[in-house]
């Protein structure tokens, strides 16, 4: 991308700080709506019980376990400490490296300030994750912030905060994304395995009624050949009997 402050547009754009923070949070809903499902996130989330704070963007992670199915947030936060990193891009452009290692510790100070501010803000375990993310929407920012020695790892050690940039964003709510479609196949195997166990124990049920319908029809097959065999007896002896005039056979039968 465009770095900020090597521009005109740059600097008209991204002059104050609301329109600066706005600017962040508008990239970084962009990419979540780009990436996540609706219901995979939400904005404006709190992360206290009283809900005195809340954080800009959050992931929502599976329940807690435990027969506990409310989520567990992700919490999100852009940063965009401009004034810092322009000063260290104008001192770059003059080469004065007096300038340029005093707008670097600036800057080092500053986003250590924010990750300080994101993590005693945003992060309430269980009802959070312990860490979070922290969103700078620029390239060269989340390259400089990187290539300063040992700042990402203290971010991490010390206020459990990851720095992610636009690239580094997409790559991890990829893997998000990826993670959330295996764990709706593993839910919808275990339902497809409960609908089988279900159908298994009805088809077993269907099964006894068959078993004893068949043993119903066994039975009344066997009557039924039984009162043929009589019929057939009764037959043979009515053949031994003369036919008697019709006369006699009318006043015998009425």
């Amino acid at each position: 991308g465009v770095q900020p402050g090597r521009t005109d547009f740059g600097n008209r754009v991204l002059a104050n700080v609301k329109t600066r923070g706005t600017w962040g949070e508008v990239q970084l809903a962009t990419l979540l709506e780009q990436v996540l499902a609706p219901d995979q996130y939400a904005c404006n989330v709190a992360t206290s019980d009283t809900g005195s704070e809340r954080v800009e963007f959050a992931i929502r992670l599976p329940g807690r376990g435990s027969g506990d199915d409310r989520p567990m947030w992700l919490p999100i936060d852009s940063k965009f400490p401009l004034e810092d990193y322009q000063a260290l891009l104008e001192a770059s452009d003059r080469s004065d490296a007096v300038a340029i290692e005093d707008a670097g510790r600036r800057l080092e100070s500053r986003v250590k300030a924010s990750a300080k501010d994101i993590s005693t803000k945003y992060l309430n375990p269980p009802l959070t994750t312990d860490f979070a993310i922290m969103f700078l929407p620029n390239e060269g920012l989340y390259a400089e912030v990187l290539r300063r020695p040992g700042l990402a790892d203290f971010l991490q050690r010390h206020h459990r905060i990851i720095i992610a940039g636009p690239t580094t964003l997409w790559g991890i709510l990829t893997s998000f994304q990826m993670g959330f479609r295996t764990l709706a196949i593993e839910r919808r195997s275990s339902e497809v395995w409960a609908l089988l166990g279900a159908v298994k124990t009805e088809f077993a049920k269907f099964s006894t009624v068959l078993d004893g319908i068949q043993k119903n029809l066994h039975r009344a097959a066997s009557k039924i050949d039984e009162a043929r065999k009589g019929t057939r007896t009764i037959q043979r002896k009515l053949s031994d009997v003369q036919e008697l005039p019709a006369a006699d056979t009318t006043a015998l039968l009425e």
